[in-house]
């Protein structure tokens, strides 16, 4: 067997990963009516709620995952469905009918972010205690509902502006704080994320329905957590602050509401506990652990050993991809047995220092390929995948890229420099000319990134 084939190989797998979550499957398999009844079963959890209670039911969503979502929702609820809006990043949408779609930025949040959060603010501003409010939450909700914070203080009012969120987001993005940071900053910088959705949501019953694209699945971090609990403070993020030296870098406004929230001058994020939750219900229907099990088994079909590593991988990218490649060497399967398969899954992170193109996956890819060529022998007959379960990798349209001896021939008969373009964060460009990207277009899924290893 090619490495070519090989590689044909991953890519099954890896979108045998992907068809497993599929939004608009999940929504079908855990949520049914039956008899006035809506029933919803994800995993452990089962929750029922009569529909002759609500005078009214009102779908609102924010995600990469969630037109996908909305779409199911729609077949499900038929006409008992009032109104929805939903917020999706540029290129992520379905044929809905009833729910009005607004597309926006993503990662860094634009003003059509902030007009669909102001038309879902609007929207659940008129739920009453007879009202069902379904949000459907996805990765990348996040950017896709900038409601910058607006505060009364006794020296007058800060008004938060979208350009000075976007400028912390930017400068999160580029110093490689991790989802669980940069979401810490965002709840306290915002008007609805943090729990403070489904405070303006109360009294009415609201049902959220998520898909993780977080390490370890906390609810109050996935999308920032606009519908739970949050256990983050402002204290955790001066901690961030300081721990990527961005205090002098921060714009007026956000070094305020920084200093008033340590003093305990602004209110905090709603915490677990708060009566506002009492009507609250998060159900947790997707995660990259369930993607990876449906990786294992198409991985299995297609004859090769496996074992899920872990669905929780996280650090610096380049980082990473040398722990695998060592890993790789550990474990080389005997020559009686079958080819090996390895799976992983979570999300990295990268350090940008240059002013190239690419993505997390794409860069782990790159910094493995680096690895290859650091010992070549060990590497002949390892292939090596790790892409976005989006299909889309940072800024890019590739969902990632590939590594294996066949293509670092390639790249050098082309005079590429794997350390040129490391040190650029330019993997876009350089996998693009050996033809070593994953391209499979916007998903409309997103539960974090799949790594693939072949020992053969």
């Amino acid at each position: 067997m090619t490495h070519q084939v090989f590689r044909k190989d991953l890519e099954h797998i890896f979108l045998a990963g992907v068809s497993r979550v599929d939004p608009y499957r999940l929504i079908k398999n855990s949520v049914k009516i039956l008899e006035e009844r809506l029933t919803v079963e994800a995993g452990r959890q089962q929750l029922n709620f009569n529909l002759s209670a609500f005078n009214r039911i009102m779908v609102i969503g924010f995600g990469k995952a969630t037109a996908k979502m909305a779409l199911a929702m729609e077949e499900i609820l038929g006409d008992r469905l009032s109104e929805g809006v939903i917020s999706v990043k540029y290129g992520h949408t379905e044929p809905l009918r009833r729910i009005v779609t607004i597309e926006a930025g993503h990662p860094v949040p634009d003003e059509n972010g902030l007009k669909a959060a102001r038309k879902i603010t609007d929207l659940v501003s008129k739920a009453d205690a007879k009202t069902l409010v379904i949000t459907l939450i996805s990765g990348g909700g996040s950017a896709l509902i900038p409601y910058p914070l607006c505060i009364s203080t006794d020296s007058g009012d800060i008004s938060l502006t979208l350009t000075e969120k976007q400028e912390v987001t930017r400068t999160l993005l580029e110093c490689g704080a991790t989802i669980h940071e940069i979401n810490a900053v965002r709840k306290h910088l915002s008007r609805i994320k943090g729990g403070r959705l489904a405070e303006l949501i109360a009294p009415a019953t609201s049902l959220n329905l998520i898909l993780s694209d977080v390490v370890g699945d906390n609810l109050d971090v996935i999308a920032s957590g606009a519908t739970s609990p949050d256990a983050s403070t402002f204290a955790d993020v001066q901690r961030v602050f300081d721990r990527y030296n961005l205090v002098e870098q921060l714009p007026d406004n956000v070094s305020r509401i920084l200093h008033l929230g340590l003093q305990g001058r602004i209110p905090e994020t709603p915490k677990s506990g708060d009566k506002l939750f009492q009507h609250d219900h998060n159900v947790l229907i997707g995660t990259n652990r369930t993607a990876l099990e449906a990786a294992k088994e198409e991985a299995e079909r297609r004859g090769y050993q496996t074992e899920v590593v872990t669905s929780q991988l996280i650090g610096e990218a380049r980082e990473v991809a040398r722990d695998l490649f060592k890993t790789a060497k550990q474990k080389q399967p005997l020559p009686d047995q079958k080819p090996l398969c390895l799976l992983f899954g979570g999300e990295t992170t990268v350090t940008i220092q240059g002013s190239g193109k690419g993505g997390r996956n794409q860069e782990m890819a790159l910094a493995f390929l680096s690895e290859m060529a650091r010992d070549p022998t060990a590497a002949r007959r390892v292939t090596f995948l790790s892409a976005g379960t989006d299909g889309n990798d940072g800024p890019t349209d590739a969902a990632g890229a590939c590594a294996d001896m066949e293509l670092l021939r390639l790249a050098a008969a082309e005079g590429l420099s794997i350390t040129d373009y490391l040190e650029n964060n330019d993997a876009y460009h350089f996998f693009d000319a050996i033809d070593g990207l994953l391209k499979t277009g916007p998903t409309n899924t997103n539960v974090c990134d799949i790594q693939l290893i072949l020992i053969f």
